[in-house]
């Protein structure tokens, strides 16, 4: 069954194009190299984002969590405050428009 990580972020005034600029060129490239990684969403707005991330499996998520999520962070420190919130959730139903 598939996973989902939701993180948000609040993020810092004024920096809402330099999230944006940072998630596609540093942390979608990292994303995109985990193992059992198949999806990223990421929403955003004036002061917050969300990002959600569909996953093979828990494990593949929990791994990604450990492993790597720190360094995620650490490249967003110029543009988030406080600590993201992380959400799981198993997947209960998905669409793609083909």
């Amino acid at each position: 069954m598939r996973f989902a990580r939701n993180v948000r972020f609040e993020l810092k005034n004024g920096k809402e194009q330099e999230f944006n600029n940072l998630f596609e060129k540093d942390v979608l490239p990292i994303l995109r190299k985990q193992g059992g990684f198949q999806q990223e969403v990421t929403l955003t707005s004036p002061t917050s984002a969300v990002g959600v991330s569909i996953w093979d499996d828990r494990k593949s998520a929990e791994t990604y969590q450990t492993e790597t999520y720190p360094q995620v962070l650490a490249k967003l420190t110029t543009v988030i405050e406080g600590t993201p919130k992380v959400e799981t959730y198993e997947t209960a139903s998905s669409f793609l428009r083909a």
